[in-house]
Order: C-alpha cells, then structure tokens, then sequence
C-alpha cells in the first residue's frame, strides 16, 4: 500500500501535469512571442507565477515555465542552486521553447530571483539575441538586504559576511548568499558592463512596500533605454508587498503593457495584497 508521501507527490505530480498541458502547450498558436516565466527563490514553475500564466493564456499568448535551480530528488523547491548553476538550465530552456515553437525570439517575465535571473541570463548565457522584452518584477538587482537580516551578517565586518555566504551555501540556499550584499552573482552582474543587452527591451516593476527586497530602490537598472515602474505611480493605493506582486492584477496589467507595447493603457486599479 502507497505511503501518505507517496499519495501526496503523486497528487501534486498529477495536477501539476494538468497544469502543464496549459502553460507548456508547444502547439499554441499566437501572433505575439512566446513568453518564458521563471520563478523566485524556493518556488517552482507551477507555483508562484502560475496564476499570471493562466491569466495571459487568457489574453491570447502562448505561456512557458520550467522549475529551476532544484536539487536531484527534490524537485518541490526550485532555485535555491547558485545563480551562475541555474542560467544555464533557463538558457537551455529559453533554446528549448523556440525550437519547439518554432518561434525566432521570446519575451522573459520573472519575479524575485527569477527577475534577477532575466536579467542575468540574457548577459551572459549567450541568450539576448533570442530575447525580445523583458518584465523583471521585484528584482534584487544591486543586491537585497532581505529585509535587514543581512545587516546581522556585517556584526564582524567582512569575515562574518563570508562565513554567513559559506553556511548559506552549505545549507543548501547558494542563491540566498548570491542574492546578498556583496554575493557573487550580483557582484557580477554590477561589473561595470550594462545590465541591459542590445536588441532587448527591459522594464522593471516594483512595489514601494516590497518587504524582502530591500531597500526597493534596489531593482532598478538606471540605464538608457530601461523603463522602471513604480506599481503605485499608476495605482497608488495598491500596498502590495513581495510576495504578492506575482499575484497581483495591476501588476499583471503593467506587465501586458510592457509586453504589447500599450505603455498608455489605462486599467481599473484593484486593492492589491499588503505585506508578504
């Protein structure tokens, strides 16, 4: 007789297969480019920006997403691997979906880690030119001080902060020493070198009451051409948090505008969901 573990991974393996054939349907058909959602940091393609993939099913385009940086075995929680471990599974993928489609470009929306992943993969996985638009919701691009935890890290100066990076990594969380004040992904994104490829479009939404992406200012990409949204300069009464961004509909409206090219749009604004 099946184990409650095994009834419940075979449940969950089941309704995810549901899902699947709705978001990673390589026969949709659409006028618009694919596009390709990545996840944040301790979730998974089915569970995070999953809802927002139903949503621009409904509008007409065509939706992809795979589970990255999770270990062997354990395929419930995704990204937790180092930064530079995933690009190359969100390269591989990004290839995937436009043989499979036959498509010739397609656009990246990603939230948190998978934001700073949209990012960080068009630089350097030899990507860009296979990249249109990209949304980057709530990225930690010059690093996130998750909240103010990593001011604990800097109790003893730099010696503390790299023995946190060595715990964080032998824990199993090497995106979360990544993601940091000084982590090595977001050193190498900031070297200096534009953030923003040639040929891709880039707009970066965040919240003004994002608690674990901190300080907020710190995913914009103050570059030439890049187009960073605050979500309430156009609903400012939304006090939507973290967490919440990826389920939020005025975040999904600014995210279609981006990827149609209807910066003017108006939409009705929604009370959006505070706090986590």
């Amino acid at each position: 007789m099946p184990s409650l573990r095994q009834l419940f991974t075979s449940a969950l393996l089941a309704a995810t297969a549901a899902h699947a054939t709705l978001v990673n349907d390589f026969t949709c058909e659409s006028d618009s480019n694919p596009i390709v959602f990545l996840h944040g940091l301790g979730a998974t393609w089915y569970e995070d920006l999953n809802y927002m993939q139903d949503w621009f099913q409904l509008q007409g385009h065509c939706t992809y997403a795979k589970t990255y940086g999770a270990y062997e075995g354990f395929p419930f929680v995704g990204g937790l691997k180092a930064i530079n471990e995933s690009a190359p599974e969100i390269a591989d993928y990004i290839n995937e979906v436009i043989e499979k489609t036959g498509a010739s470009k397609v656009n990246l929306v990603g939230h948190s880690e998978g934001a700073f992943q949209s990012l960080y993969v068009p630089k350097f996985e030899g990507v860009s030119d296979k990249i249109d638009k990209i949304v980057a919701i709530a990225p930690p691009t010059h690093a996130t001080t998750f909240a103010n935890l990593y001011d604990l890290a800097y109790i003893a100066g730099n010696l503390s902060r790299a023995i946190v990076g060595d715990v964080l990594d032998a824990v199993g969380c090497a995106a979360c020493n990544d993601l940091g004040p000084d982590g090595p992904a977001i050193e190498r994104l900031n070297d200096g070198n534009p953030i923003a490829q040639p040929g891709n479009t880039l707009t970066i939404i965040a919240s003004k009451h994002d608690e674990l992406v901190t300080p907020t200012t710190t995913a914009f990409v103050h570059e030439s051409g890049v187009n960073n949204i605050w979500v309430q300069t156009t609903c400012p009464l939304d006090p939507v948090g973290h967490i919440g961004e990826a389920y939020d509909l005025n975040v999904w409206n600014l995210v279609k505008n981006a990827l149609e090219d209807t910066p003017n749009r108006e939409f009705i604004c929604l009370l959006g969901s505070p706090g986590k």
